[in-house]
């Protein structure tokens, strides 16, 4: 039988001890998108205390940042104006036919006295939500309409129309 000596439990203790104590990490706290170790900021900022394995945190590059904004892509003369008439074009025809829609759904409407169909007679709740449905219509293309002119105001070289 072999006889442990007797400062062999004092020299597992201190192994133990240094062992764990470096591998240990601060504490952790995440405070929105920031993290620190320093426990009075976080208790400024009422901060999280992360529990989940290690953090690494990774400086942003400051090629990326928001101050490296890119210049405005310049076109010439002529290739500009072309977008502009093609873009007047678009918004044209897109005025014309909200203006189409718009009459259609005023007649449709009547003035907010709508023809009532077969179904509505006995059931004067689906005639209110049609009505109310109609007159949602009537609004978004009325708005539509308001938006369109804004739009080709804004175009160089003329007002939309007011037709």
């Amino acid at each position: 039988m072999t006889r442990t000596p007797p400062f062999f439990p004092l020299l597992v203790l201190l192994v133990a001890l240094t062992g764990s104590s470096a591998n240990a990490q601060d504490r952790i706290y995440r405070c929105g998108n920031e993290y620190t170790n320093i426990v009075t900021r976080a208790q400024e900022k009422t901060c999280t205390l992360i529990t989940t394995g290690n953090v690494t945190v990774v400086p942003a590059d400051k090629a990326t940042g928001a101050k490296t904004a890119r210049p405005a892509v310049r076109q010439d003369a002529p290739a500009q104006r072309a977008k502009d008439v093609e873009a007047r074009t678009i918004l044209e025809a897109e005025l014309k036919k909200a203006q189409t829609q718009l009459t259609e759904i005023k007649q449709e409407y009547n003035g907010g006295e709508p023809e009532k169909l077969g179904t509505e007679t006995r059931n004067h709740q689906k005639y209110l939500d049609r009505k109310a449905e109609i007159k949602a219509r009537l609004d978004r293309t009325e708005a539509d309409i308001t938006s369109l002119r804004r739009e080709i105001g804004r175009l160089p070289g003329g007002v939309a129309s007011t037709q």
